[in-house]
């Protein structure tokens, strides 16, 4: 008969996380998770094949939590829809630093890397509906608009700067509307 675990799969999943999250993913190992779950790494092998196993657990979860962000900031009304979807990836990177390292700054050079347009089709939508443009041109302009996002999230994630949310939602505002002058205004190419 197996041994019976006194912690469940989820629960070492769990522990996994928080030490991510306190501590970045290269403090994930099994002596770590071990000491934070105060037992021997019996327990985390009998659950898990691997450590890499546990760290595909923590991706999962992290991804969770950033959905979860993304909905609570697009529902709450507080900003325009499109404008919450980039608020709500800002303020993971802000509150979250290092799961937000963790799914959006790790070296992905040995990943397979698909562009999912499905996954953001309702942001072009959002964009073509607000703008008038094509769904290449309101691609392109979300990329642009992305970029412009992920830069300022990447720089509260590694503490380079400490705006308030406040300031970056102008900030936002700004972008957004240059882009929007840039493809729609009388200066387009």
């Amino acid at each position: 008969m197996p041994p019976k675990f006194k912690f469940t799969k989820s629960e070492i999943t769990q522990a996994a996380l928080n030490l991510t999250r306190e501590q970045g993913i290269s403090a994930l190992t099994a002596r770590a998770l071990a000491a934070r779950l105060g037992c021997s790494v019996k327990p985390i092998f009998g659950l898990f094949k691997n450590m890499e196993e546990v760290q595909g657990g923590v991706l999962s979860e992290a991804n969770k939590l950033y959905n979860s962000y993304l909905r609570e900031d697009m529902s709450s009304g507080k900003y325009p829809v499109y404008k919450a979807s980039g608020m709500g990836y800002i303020r993971f990177a802000k509150e979250e630093r290092e799961l937000f390292k963790l799914l959006f700054m790790r070296d992905r050079s040995s990943e397979e890397v698909e562009e999912n347009r499905e996954e953001i089709k309702p942001l072009i939508e959002m964009i073509m509906k607000n703008t008038g443009l094509s769904e290449e041109e309101a691609y392109i302009f979300h990329l642009e608009m992305w970029i412009y996002v992920h830069g300022i999230a990447t720089m509260l994630a590694t503490s380079y700067l400490n705006w308030d949310m406040e300031f970056i939602s102008r900030t936002l505002t700004d972008g957004y509307m240059g882009l929007k002058h840039r493809y729609c205004g009388e200066g387009k190419e």
